[in-house]
């Protein structure tokens, strides 16, 4: 059958498929009692006080018991009708859920006013000096009139429940974003160390090579010292999504020296980034390809070299970071190569639309590349 078909999966008050454990469960159903709880005081509060106000005389107290525990049948029925909307689901183009449904109403209405009667029968709380009226003259003007406030609530249950539905869902697709955008941080920033291990060792060992063959041994050990040194950096604490921007820049600035061994005078840097911004939390491994992409399309174009500029400012909840070189200029329609594309798609993971990250000429004199994030400590 159609409706057997269309049964959910996943109910709202379940985890993975499978009921929630029972501490879970006690919870939820300690919340339905309070709900109901809470409509049974106001009730019977509503009912006292109005009753007084019109001058009559009874039980007060009685009839403020009675009034607020005929209410009882609501938090009993609710967890079944919750159970019965995930496998008849409201509304329906079958007319079976809405048999089901109705069917159910009304037997929590027959109970409800059983129940309710047989309270006011035992007690008498309006004090009639005859003694308590019938069971049966209370039961059916009680249960007929209980048909219009159950359906009613029945309804608001059902409203609920699909509230609380698209609620849920809509934070178990927020969740599966969030790990979707990780999992495509995670393989960006793989993909960027990927770039720069055999890309980087290889002119760094060709520099190398042509330490040794001028019999520069000192300094060819230094930049396998170096290097060694730079690699342990890039393959430890892989999985590592963030680290503090002092972190970043001591990184950068043992990348930075064994590009200076390769380019000697040609390369001149400085690192401007106050101390109090060296405990912010940024991205690992996010400057690096602005340095490597001003080093390869900037300084290492000029036969004289050039000159870089990190640095770093914040403005109240955001925090810039900026690479600067000075020239050649970009061509118009510069396209974004693999390491910068790489980097703004993995800022975008990591912050939506709270980043920005820009890459263009400035002043005709050189190249700006500008991140913003939100600014953030550990």
């Amino acid at each position: 059958m159609d409706w057997l078909q269309s049964r959910p999966v996943r109910p709202w008050f379940a985890y993975d498929g499978a009921m929630k454990s029972a501490h879970v469960i006690s919870k939820l159903w300690l919340q339905i009692v309070a709900v109901w709880l809470t409509i049974a005081l106001v009730d019977a509060t509503q009912t006292v006080i109005s009753m007084r106000a019109m001058g009559m005389h009874h039980l007060w107290a009685t009839l403020f018991m009675v009034t607020a525990a005929s209410w009882a049948a609501w938090p009993v029925f609710t967890p079944a009708v919750l159970v019965l909307l995930q496998r008849l689901r409201l509304p329906s183009r079958s007319a079976l859920p809405w048999l089901a449904h109705a069917a159910t109403c009304a037997v929590i209405c027959l109970v409800w006013a059983t129940w309710a009667s047989l309270l006011e029968h035992l007690t008498n709380p309006l004090a009639n000096p005859a003694g308590p009226t019938a069971f049966s003259v209370l039961w059916y003007p009680k249960f007929y009139g209980m048909l219009i406030v159950g359906g009613i609530l029945y309804g608001a249950i059902v409203a609920l429940n699909h509230t609380v539905e698209a609620h849920n869902r809509l934070a178990q697709q927020q969740a599966a974003s969030a790990r979707m955008a990780e999992v495509l941080a995670q393989a960006q920033l793989a993909t960027l160390k990927l770039q720069l291990e055999p890309h980087f060792v290889f002119n760094c060992l060709n520099a190398i090579t042509g330490l040794i063959r001028e019999e520069r041994g000192n300094d060819a050990i230094a930049m396998i010292a170096a290097l060694g040194d730079l690699l342990r950096r890039v393959t430890d604490h892989s999985d590592r999504q963030y680290v503090t921007l002092e972190d970043e820049i001591t990184f950068l600035r043992k990348y930075l020296a064994l590009q200076q061994m390769r380019f000697a005078e040609r390369l001149r840097y400085h690192i401007d980034i106050p101390d109090q911004l060296l405990a912010a939390r940024v991205p690992d491994f996010i400057l690096q390809p602005l340095v490597e992409n001003a080093i390869k399309h900037g300084i290492g174009k000029r036969t004289k070299g050039g000159a870089l500029r990190i640095g770093a400012a914040r403005a109240g909840p955001v925090l810039t970071l900026t690479v600067y070189n000075d020239g050649p200029l970009l061509p118009p329609e510069t396209g974004v190569g693999v390491g910068l594309g790489n980097t703004r798609q993995r800022l975008a993971a990591l912050y939506g639309g709270a980043q920005t990250f820009a890459l263009k000429n400035r002043d005709e004199l050189g190249v700006l590349a500008t991140i913003t994030l939100p600014y953030r400590e550990d």
